[in-house]
């Protein structure tokens, strides 16, 4: 089992994900805007395979001009390292 992410190791990892909002220790979020309902659906497919070959899911919600995911390791009910990589990965997506 993942150790918990708390206290000073914690904020260092949000200040590697730095477009992702910490909520109450526990989840990172991010929503990004689309300007038509294809863009995010191919958006939220790109995360899905990302996800899958890490085997580490996040929630994904999205709908015409939006995605919005959140990550948090389910076992720890909390944030781990894991949790960090895929942001990472997700946001190199964007910029990749």
């Amino acid at each position: 089992l993942t150790h918990k992410l708390e206290g000073e190791e914690l904020r260092t990892f949000l200040t590697q994900v730095p477009n992702w909002e910490n909520y109450y220790d526990r989840q990172i979020l991010r929503h990004w805007s689309f300007i038509d309902f294809q863009r995010p659906l191919k958006f939220a497919n790109a995360v899905a395979e990302i996800a899958e070959q890490e085997g580490h899911h996040p929630n994904i919600e999205f709908g015409w001009g939006y995605v919005r995911i959140v990550i948090w390791t389910h076992a720890i009910n909390g944030l781990s390292k894991n949790d960090f990589i895929l942001a990472a990965k997700i946001d190199a997506i964007v910029t990749g």
